[in-house]
């Protein structure tokens, strides 16, 4: 099982991603987005296609905008074939901004960005912890989980959805994650429990095929049992939550 895990241009989880996956038994390589350009056809030896987090670009024209369209350019083609085959994409925080600005998730009508990613209601960066459970969905990185707790860190992490499009990712049943409060139910929009505003507590989403996942939080950042911030309650654990995420991975393939 390999993995690439895309850098360059102010991706900055590159490292910590690719050491998540190699963690449950993958092997990887960090690959420079130019390099990528360069000579796309070596993603054909790659089961996994990971976009980590960071601020590309330093988000200015904003996030994850003009990685999106020097993939798009460039790639896209390839990264279309890619996930039209038993393989898994994932994008985490810049990434999942990447991919939904790629249209590569929610992609009900295969064309354009269906989906934009705005500015968190608070009007400010967030960086805390949340709760997160799975929605209804049947994509393999999250198969078998109820529930996460993870570390989320973005300025423009609120999912904006057109009501015909939140409609089909419904009917679709392409809600990823969704933010919970301490009761375990739907945010509802409530802050902290809700950390950006996204309408329906969205999290994360996917794409009809399940193998596109693009996700908000953090799962690299909370691969150890130490990563928690309670982690000396329950010292018994080697792992946190985010491991989960990467153990279906592998699962997947195995």
């Amino acid at each position: 099982m390999n993995v690439l895990v895309l850098s360059g241009y102010g991706i900055n989880c590159e490292n910590e991603t690719l050491h998540a996956f190699e963690v449950v038994g993958f092997k990887g390589k960090i690959v420079h987005i130019n390099d990528l350009i360069q000579n796309p056809k070596q993603l054909n030896n790659y089961q996994v296609f990971a976009i980590p987090g960071g601020f590309s670009y330093g988000d200015d024209t904003g996030s994850g905008n003009a990685m999106a369209k020097k993939i798009m350019t460039n790639l896209y083609d390839q990264l279309i074939d890619f996930s039209s085959k038993d393989k898994l994409i994932i994008g985490i925080c810049n990434g999942c901004q990447i991919l939904i600005n790629l249209g590569l998730v929610p992609s009900i009508n295969k064309k354009d960005p269906e989906v934009a990613m705005i500015e968190n209601k608070s009007g400010n960066y967030e960086c805390r912890w949340v709760d997160v459970k799975v929605g209804n969905n049947k994509s393999p990185w999250l198969k078998n989980i109820n529930t996460l707790n993870l570390p989320v860190a973005h300025q423009e992490g609120q999912f904006m959805i057109p009501i015909n499009i939140l409609k089909s990712i419904k009917t679709n049943k392409l809600i990823g994650l969704q933010y919970i409060d301490d009761d375990k139910k739907l945010a509802r929009g409530k802050f902290p429990f809700n950390p950006n505003g996204s309408k329906d507590d969205i999290a994360a989403l996917t794409n009809q095929n399940g193998n596109v996942l693009a996700m908000m939080p953090h799962p690299e950042r909370a691969l150890y049992n130490y990563h928690i911030p309670d982690w000396q309650n329950n010292t018994s654990k080697k792992f946190g939550d985010g491991h989960k995420i990467f153990m279906n991975a592998k699962n997947y393939f195995v």
